[in-house]
C-alpha cells in the first residue's frame, strides 16, 4: 500500500510511498517460505486518525504524517505517542514529505493548481505555499544543499526551488516516465517506471551523469549503507545498487507488484509495505526475505525511534512496532 521535499541533510534517505491507483491490482505471491499472518505483530501503539494516512518523514524529534482526504499534516512525538500539531492545508497533501532547511515540504495535489507548502518544522506553521506542485499522487520530493527537487508535468520536468527565496530557479527535463527523486551519497536517484531506469543526477552540476537499466517498473527508492533499493511494480522485486559503482549488484524477489506501496532503509533491514502484504523485511546485507506478514494493513512505511511505523491507509491507522519485535 502505501513534506513522496531532509532532515540535516539527511537524518535517512527518504523512501517514498503512494496509494494504490485504482487499476485492478496485479495478485501478489509474495515470498511463501518467509510468510507468517498480519495478526502476529502486536504494536506497542496505534493512533486512529481517520481518512487516509499515507506519507511520512521522520526528523531528529518528530513523525510527521500527512492524511490526503483530511487535508492535514500530523506532528507526533515519539517520545510520547502524542500528536503534538495539526496542520491544515487548502489543498490536499500528496505525492511525498520531506524535511529540510528548518521545514518540512508538502506537496499537495489539485487537479488545476498544484502546490508545495513549507511548514516551519520549529512553529509547525505554514510559512509559504509555492505555485507549483506534483502531477502525479505516486511522485515523490527531495532535498538536496542547494534546494528542494521535485517532478511538475508529465514530461519528466524537475524543478529546483530555492529555500531562500522559496521561487523555482531552475527546470530540468529528465525523461517522460520520471517522478521520484531521493537525495543520497551526494546525488539525486530518480526512478522511471516507463523506461525502467534510474538516473543520477548531479544537483551541483544540474546534470545526469548516469542512467541505470532497471528490470519492472521502478517506483520507490530507499537508500543506506552505500547502497540504494527500488521497489519495482512491474514485478514485485526489488533492485540493490551500489552508489559509489553505480551499478546493480543484486535482484531480490520480494512477489509484491502493483501500484502504490512503499521501501524504507533502518535496522540493517529493508522494510516494504503493499496492500495485502503490508510488511516484509529483507536482510540489508544478505538481500534474504527474512519474513513477509500478509493481511490488512500498509502503504507507508518508516524505520526510526526503534520502531518500524506502518500506516493503515485504508482504515486511517498508523502502527508502531518495536524493533526488538523483529529481532525473534
Amino acid at each position: 500500500m502505501k513534506f513522496a521535499l531532509l532532515l540535516a541533510v539527511l537524518l535517512a534517505a527518504p523512501a517514498l510511498a503512494a496509494e494504490a491507483p485504482s487499476s485492478p491490482p496485479l495478485p501478489k505471491p509474495g515470498v511463501k517460505t518467509a510468510q507468517v499472518p498480519f495478526e502476529a505483530l502486536k504494536p506497542s501503539h496505534t493512533f486512529d486518525f481517520g481518512g487516509r494516512p499515507d506519507w511520512m518523514v521522520l526528523t531528529n524529534d518528530a513523525v510527521w504524517l500527512s492524511n490526503r482526504p483530511l487535508k492535514k499534516l500530523y506532528r507526533i512525538d515519539p517520545a510520547t505517542n502524542t500528536v503534538t500539531a495539526t496542520i491544515e492545508f487548502p489543498k490536499n497533501p500528496c505525492a511525498g514529505l520531506a524535511a529540510g532547511f528548518g521545514s518540512i515540504w508538502v506537496p499537495l495535489c489539485d487537479a488545476t493548481a498544484p502546490a508545495l507548502a513549507r511548514v516551519d518544522a520549529v512553529t509547525d506553521k505554514i510559512v509559504a505555499i509555492i505555485p507549483v506542485g506534483p502531477t502525479d499522487s505516486e511522485a515523490g520530493i527531495a532535498v538536496a544543499p542547494n534546494g528542494v527537487y521535485l517532478f511538475i508535468d508529465n514530461a519528466g520536468t524537475m524543478a529546483r526551488v530555492d529555500p531562500k527565496t522559496n521561487a523555482v530557479v531552475n527546470r530540468v527535463t529528465i525523461s517522460e516516465g520520471a517522478r521520484n527523486p531521493v537525495f543520497a551519497d551526494d546525488l539525486i536517484w530518480i526512478s522511471d517506471g516507463k523506461k525502467n531506469t534510474i538516473s543520477v543526477f548531479d544537483p551541483g552540476a544540474e546534470a545526469v551523469k548516469t542512467v541505470i537499466p532497471v528490470p519492472s517498473g521502478p517506483r520507490f527508492m530507499t537508500a543506506g549503507d552505500g547502497f540504494l533499493w527500488s521497489l519495482n511494480q512491474g514485478d514485485g522485486s526489488l533492485t540493490k545498487i551500489d552508489m559509489k559503482k553505480r551499478a546493480i549488484i543484486a535482484t531480490i524477489q520480494a512477489g509484491i507488484p502493483g501500484g502504490g506501496g512503499e521501501i524504507a532503509f533502518g535496522g540493517g533491514s529493508i522494510w516494504t509495505t503493499v496492500f495485502d502484504i503490508p510488511l516484509t523485511q529483507i536482510d540489508a546485507k544478505t538481500d534474504k526475505v527474512m519474513r513477509q506478514w500478509v493481511g490488512a494493513g500498509g502503504d507507508s512505511v518508516r524505520f526510526g525511534f526503534g520502531s518500524v511505523w506502518l500506516a493503515h491507509l485504508r482504515s486511517g491507522l498508523l502502527w508502531r512496532f518495536p524493533e526488538a519485535d523483529f529481532k525473534n
